[in-house]
């Protein structure tokens, strides 16, 4: 089918996406002390990514050193609404002659994971990437990362199948799940996390009224059967 009037988006500029709850800044060197201090004692975080745990601050400042400066993939610090860096995640596989992209090496801490912000993160990528004219926004994760593939459903992206055997990650196989959402479905998307996101969607103690899985589930096109 002949696209009419397509036009390459333009590739990301590696600055900073601002949203109600919190803020993606590109990743930095002044952002290694406060994410050793947030990653102490939660090794675990790493369990699925080619890199980490760091042994060092000096450690995590090298690998800080080596992906700041890439522009793919392209990194960010997520800094949370009281200040404080909650972990990092990524702008990757980004191919402008397709209209793809990818949000991926997501390395939350438990500060910020199962928050409002670690949502809105999220969003900020998706909002970001739609907005500039890319039509396939992707998620791939280990077959094996169960929270993963269920934050990709609640996320609204639908999901593709299983590419078996797809990498080896620290001596061990991985089978990668994947997921997308297309730029036909973002206008559902966007309403679903704007309610979501809204204020009024939280009680004063902080805790949603309305899940966000039930919103964007009339967007999915196919559901993981394996979440």
């Amino acid at each position: 089918m002949r696209l009419a009037n397509w036009t390459p988006p333009p590739f990301p500029p590696h600055g900073v996406l601002q949203g109600r709850y919190v803020r993606l800044e590109p990743l930095a060197r002044a952002h290694i002390p406060a994410l050793w201090a947030a990653h102490q004692g939660q090794d675990q975080v790493w369990d699925y990514i080619p890199n980490g745990p760091f042994a060092s601050e000096a450690a995590l400042g090298g690998w800080v050193d080596q992906v700041r400066i890439s522009p793919d993939p392209m990194q960010f610090a997520v800094r949370m609404e009281n200040g404080q860096i909650g972990g990092t995640l990524s702008l990757l596989r980004i191919n402008p002659a397709a209209g793809s992209i990818e949000v991926g090496y997501i390395v939350f801490t438990p500060r910020l994971q199962r928050t409002r912000e670690a949502t809105e993160a999220i969003y900020l990528t998706l909002q970001w990437a739609f907005e500039a004219g890319y039509r396939r926004f992707e998620w791939k994760c280990d077959a094996a990362n169960l929270p993963s593939r269920r934050a990709a459903e609640r996320f609204g992206l639908s999901y593709e199948g299983i590419f078996r055997q797809a990498a080896v990650v620290k001596g061990k196989n991985r089978d990668t799940a994947w997921f997308a959402a297309i730029d036909a479905e973002w206008p559902a998307l966007k309403d679903a996390f704007d309610t979501w996101l809204d204020p009024i969607n939280f009680d004063s103690q902080g805790h949603q009224k309305q899940r966000l899985s039930d919103l964007t589930a009339p967007v999915l096109v196919v559901r993981d059967p394996g979440r």
